[in-house]
């Protein structure tokens, strides 16, 4: 889901570091931002219950259909004040989504703990990513197809996991490969942004947002696989 949306405009020689610097504070003021509608996604689809009613096949359908309808449309606007309320508003949808996944962890009696110790993991992993891609001066383009073909595969696996095998150990290994592949996607997304090679602030605040989403998802299922408490 992210390659779509990559622009790479050749290192951003082109750019100035001003520019690079402007772009990268709102890209950060607008991901804070972000974590408003999502949390507010979260809590009205855990209250209600209401993802919770859908079948696994029907969920994926509505999870799929409407991420790639909202990216549409947020490429589409991201020139435009327009383009901050369409991400705002998907990112509430991909917190109405996820909470799913929250309302099972939250059945388990240190439930609260997992989520919020996914939560700090997740805001970790950030931090190191953010000062890595400060210091690395390396061009990291390269990595962009790499990276695709990797999220792509798991994504893949994760899908047919939940619809047909129902694999313990397969989706472990999924949720650690995945972690491995948004982090670094995450370096490869931050680096592009402090290199020109992302010049606008709303799709770059996309591209890394899902890969924030995607590590504290994976966490939070491996942290419940692993030491996640039944009453």
């Amino acid at each position: 889901m992210n390659e779509s949306l990559q622009t790479i405009y050749g290192g951003g020689s082109f750019i100035s570091a001003d520019q690079r610097n402007r772009v990268l504070r709102n890209t950060y003021w607008l991901l804070a931002l972000s974590l408003i509608p999502t949390v507010l996604g979260a809590w009205i689809g855990v209250s209600t219950g209401i993802m919770l009613t859908m079948g696994t096949g029907m969920s994926l359908l509505v999870f799929f259909g409407g991420a790639f309808g909202f990216m549409y449309a947020i490429a589409k606007t991201k020139d435009s004040a327009a383009g901050v309320g369409v991400l705002l508003a998907f990112t509430f949808f991909m917190g109405l989504m996820m909470s799913r996944l929250l309302a099972v962890v939250l059945d388990y009696k240190n439930g609260a703990g997992l989520i919020m110790t996914a939560f700090g993991g997740t805001a970790g992993v950030f931090f190191a990513v953010a000062s890595m891609a400060t210091v690395i001066k390396r061009d990291l383009s390269s990595m962009g197809k790499f990276l695709f073909v990797g999220a792509l595969a798991v994504i893949i696996g994760g899908v047919l996991n939940a619809l047909f095998f129902h694999s313990g150990p397969m989706m472990l290994a999924i949720s650690v490969i995945s972690i491995g592949i948004f982090s670094a996607y995450m370096l490869y997304d931050i680096k592009q942004v402090i290199d020109g090679g992302e010049t606008n602030y709303i799709t770059a605040t996309l591209q890394i947002y899902l890969d924030l989403i995607n590590v504290f998802q994976n966490l939070l299922v491996l942290l419940t696989s692993l030491s996640g408490e039944r009453d």
